[in-house]
């Protein structure tokens, strides 16, 4: 079987995605239509052309503009069930969501807005075709604790729809422990803990997140190869990596794929998983960043069968539920 025939029928588990960032330009014309926001683009293909990006922040800037069309209950449906559709698709049969309250309660959308539309998607793609889902929220960390602590709080009608709470957004001058307390409030109440590190930021932002945040999983953490030491902890407690290839070209952490290092990782037996990240602004979906891994660094089909297995291990899945997708895996092979 050719590798991109594999790529597309393994079952596989995607962990770093942003829900905001699969709004496709599509959608995001016809929500500014529907609602008469005027966008700062003539067009759909206009939109599709402003996706080239000299850095985090300046993806960002589009980001956030295109979050704005999203107001009220079914617009958040359809951005959720948009990328679960993709989903099915792909073969993915697990996926952890992150999402930003921030960037909505910040306009004037509250939970009571958008969770219900999340919740309803979900509840459907579980009811259709038995699709595994769970939400994690994040907290933008170019705004203060103070305001994450807030964001907590608002969240507390919803506790039980949420598996996780993260850290996302400019890394630059963010450290994670500007969010030491509130990161030990959520684990306080029974939530999962990951946050975004050592994509832009330092090495030591990792270490930050792992002593100061305590979290279960590494969101990006390429940049871990600069610390030998840092290497061997993530390597003995099997800290989980989220690494996402096309966002890591599309946002200039490394000027071509064949200078990826995310095989080197795996080498070096850490938990690598491989993620879409905010798939319609960096350029494809989950099996895409498998094809120009494959295409790029010749990935081989063990190398593929371990990162697929990697993205089960890495999950918030229950063990016995980890171990049924792994063996469906294994079948392959």
């Amino acid at each position: 079987m050719p590798l991109s025939s594999l790529i597309s029928s393994l079952p596989k588990a995607e962990l770093h995605l942003h829900i905001e960032g699969s709004l496709e330009p599509q959608l995001m014309w016809d929500l500014a239509k529907k609602h008469a926001i005027r966008l700062p683009y003539a067009s759909v293909a206009q939109i599709e052309a402003a996706y080239q990006f000299a850095d985090l922040q300046s993806f960002l800037d589009v980001y956030y503009a295109g979050a704005s069309v999203l107001l009220d209950e079914d617009d958040f449906f359809k951005l959720m069930w948009s990328y679960l559709c993709r989903c099915r698709e792909q073969n993915i049969v697990h996926a952890e969501i992150m999402f930003d309250p921030q960037a909505h309660t910040g306009r004037g959308i509250s939970y009571q807005t958008f969770m219900p539309g999340f919740i309803k998607a979900i509840a459907r793609a579980e009811d259709e075709w038995g699709m595994s889902v769970k939400l994690i929220l994040s907290f933008l960390r170019h705004l203060s604790e103070e305001e994450a602590f807030t964001t907590l709080a608002q969240a507390k009608p919803y506790y039980r729809f949420i598996e996780a709470v993260g850290l996302d957004s400019s890394e630059k001058g963010h450290p994670p422990a500007k969010f030491k307390n509130v990161f030990a409030r959520a684990r306080q109440l029974g939530f999962k803990v990951v946050a975004h590190a050592g994509e832009e930021g330092p090495s030591d932002y990792i270490w930050q997140a792992i002593h100061l945040l305590g979290v279960d999983r590494i969101d990006h953490g390429v940049r871990c190869l600069e610390d030998p030491a840092l290497v061997s902890l993530l390597r003995e407690r099997q800290i989980p990596l989220t690494v996402c290839p096309l966002s890591n070209l599309k946002l200039k952490v490394i000027k071509d794929m064949g200078q990826h290092t995310l095989f080197t990782l795996l080498e070096q037996d850490l938990l690598v998983t491989v993620n879409s990240d905010d798939p319609t602004y960096f350029g494809g979906y989950l099996n895409k960043n498998f094809n120009v891994l494959h295409e790029a660094l010749n990935m081989d089909a063990q190398q593929l069968r371990k990162l697929v297995s990697n993205s089960f291990k890495a999950s918030f899945m229950e063990d016995a539920q980890k171990q049924h997708w792994i063996d469906k895996v294994n079948a392959y092979f």
